[in-house]
């Protein structure tokens, strides 16, 4: 699973790959529907498709003349899956660090009462 991971995780590091996933989160577009907003070639967004394609996040078709892309979720799914796990460790962490602040901030009160009497 860490190498499914590792290839998502590798895709998603790149913002011009974010682009186009939020694009086809949207719906099915073909290369040159999603290279259009760039300030690059149809080549170099392949080559942006293929590693999408390779982490399995993108998938492609064929309707008569047209290879539209799809967005597939899987794998975000899992790597949202993988960071659920971190999200619930640190989330434990600051309940207990909000814990101890309430503890110190009634101790102080506690002192600061006490001295001013």
């Amino acid at each position: 699973m860490l190498t499914d991971l590792d290839a998502t995780f590798a895709a998603l590091a790149d913002p011009t790959r974010r682009a186009i996933l939020a694009r086809l989160a949207a719906g099915e577009a073909t290369v040159t529907e999603l290279a259009a907003p760039f300030a690059m070639s149809q080549p170099a967004v392949s080559k942006h498709l293929r590693v999408l394609e390779r982490a399995g996040l993108v998938s492609r078709g064929r309707d008569a003349q047209r290879r539209p892309c799809r967005l597939e979720a899987a794998p975000l799914r899992e790597a949202t899956a993988w960071l659920a796990a971190y999200r619930e460790h640190w989330a434990e962490r600051y309940q207990r660090l909000d814990a101890l602040l309430d503890e110190l901030r009634a101790a102080g009160e506690e002192q600061h009462g006490g001295t001013a009497r």
